[in-house]
């Protein structure tokens, strides 16, 4: 993957590099003519654009990934990485990816090969019947820690050779192997599974005694999840080497990340964004100032504008979020950051101290319309809002504009070269009604 293009031969395969064959510069055109055109068509009066920022990285940059197990065809080997391009069932082998730093490629490639020379089970989406679900990986970038989470059901390892279906009708159940009512021909031995989870650790450990990998094994998880959603929901994690959390720097700061909290999945593209959020609200801000960081993640926004202000109030709905973000303000030693675990519609009502300005950082889908006018009511002088999709942004604007905010300028910041993704900053100020 280079300046010019992107060389992955996974392209039209792999669903996630969108921009595969065009140089970055077109990209980054293509998404400042989308952010631009979102945002004319729903500004009213004039306002300044800024244009987009790039990305420090447009290669490697990616410091969490989410593979699957599964197959590309039915009854396949067992493979490890993304789903094919518009399929819901079939999972390509991804172990290639320029999107990522190279220890994540060997990581993913050793471990399918170590489960697949097991002949281990993935979790079915039709049975439900399996034992692998997912690996996670993240990988701080400044600082180069690793932490790896293999996600698995609670069921038995009971490894099955590739095709060892009774017939193409028939689906694996391990109830019935277990009882003795699918001939043994079929199957190898049961594996004890914590042990053989404990091999797998010990297998990545020796990954970096060899150097094959770079960056620095932080910790080795094993998270058991047996929701029938294909979304991770952890019952449990154990650690199996090293610790459940890695830390990153930013802009002078320390951030613990945990195996599901959120952080920005590009770090040097974040500190880019944060600097930009500090620049746009600057001018707002006093040593007396109460800042609300809505939707605060794990509190980077919120520490970045503690130094220079009286209080700032996180609200985040994700309870491990939140407490990462408490941790990670004490260890900055910033005791002027409040952090309260809820929905923004419902902790909004029960906080005494108000604000004089308020930084939204909602998910893709925007801000809750019963939300928006809470917000809106404490009529606040100066609201930055954060967006990971523009058209949320421009939806939301309509009402501001209406309750008296105006748009005064805006900039798109390219945090994920190669997908069509783009974060937008908006800075609005409230004008006296007429």
């Amino acid at each position: 993957m280079t300046e010019e293009k992107n060389t992955c031969v996974l392209s039209g395969t792999c669903g996630g590099c969108f921009y595969y064959g065009i140089s970055y510069e077109e990209q980054l055109e293509k998404k400042n003519g989308t952010v631009k055109g979102l945002l004319d068509g729903a500004v009213r009066g004039d306002y300044l654009y800024e244009g987009i920022l790039r990305s420090p990285l447009i290669s490697g940059y990616r410091n969490k990934m989410e593979y699957s197990f599964g197959d590309e065809k039915k009854n396949g080997p067992l493979t490890l990485g993304l789903h094919k391009k518009r399929s819901f069932y079939d999972v390509i082998d991804t172990d290639c990816c320029g999107l990522v730093h190279e220890d994540f490629n060997v990581i993913v490639r050793e471990t399918r090969r170590f489960f697949d020379e097991l002949g281990a089970t993935y979790k079915d989406k039709r049975t439900h019947r399996g034992f692998l679900r997912y690996l996670l990986i993240r990988r701080t970038v400044n600082t180069g820690e690793i932490l790896v989470d293999l996600v698995t059901t609670s069921q038995p390892l009971i490894p099955v050779m590739a095709h060892a279906l009774i017939n193409d009708s028939v689906l694996y159940d391990e109830e019935a192997l277990l009882r003795g009512e699918i001939r043994a021909s079929t199957a190898v031995n049961t594996y004890d599974a914590a042990e053989t989870v404990s091999e797998w650790a010990r297998l990545l450990l020796s990954l970096k005694e060899k150097g094959a990998i770079e960056g620095k094994l932080s910790g080795i998880l094993h998270t058991i999840d047996d929701a029938k959603a294909d979304a991770v929901k952890n019952d449990g994690t154990r650690v199996l080497y090293g610790t459940d959390s890695i830390t990153e720097e930013l802009l002078g700061l320390r951030f613990c990340i945990t195996p599901f909290s959120f952080f920005q999945t590009n770090s040097r593209g974040a500190e880019v964004l944060y600097e930009k959020v500090r620049e746009y609200v600057s001018d707002s801000l006093s040593e007396n100032s109460t800042v609300y960081d809505l939707y605060s993640g794990t509190g980077t926004i919120a520490q970045m504008m503690a130094p220079k202000v009286k209080h700032v109030i996180g609200v985040e709905i994700v309870p491990e979020a939140v407490e990462a973000a408490k941790e990670n303000a004490a260890g900055n030693g910033l005791a002027n950051c409040e952090f309260i675990a809820g929905d923004v519609l419902k902790v909004l009502d029960e906080i005494e101290e108000k604000p004089d300005v308020i930084i939204l950082d909602p998910p893709r889908d925007g801000i809750h319309p019963k939300a928006l006018p809470k917000i809106l009511a404490y009529g606040v002088k100066t609201i930055i809002y954060v967006s990971c999709k523009c058209e949320s942004l421009a939806r939301d604007l309509v009402p501001m504009q209406a309750a008296g905010y105006r748009l005064v300028k805006a900039c798109a910041v390219d945090q994920f070269p190669w997908t069509r993704s783009v974060e937008t900053i908006a800075l609005l100020s409230r004008q006296e009604l007429v």
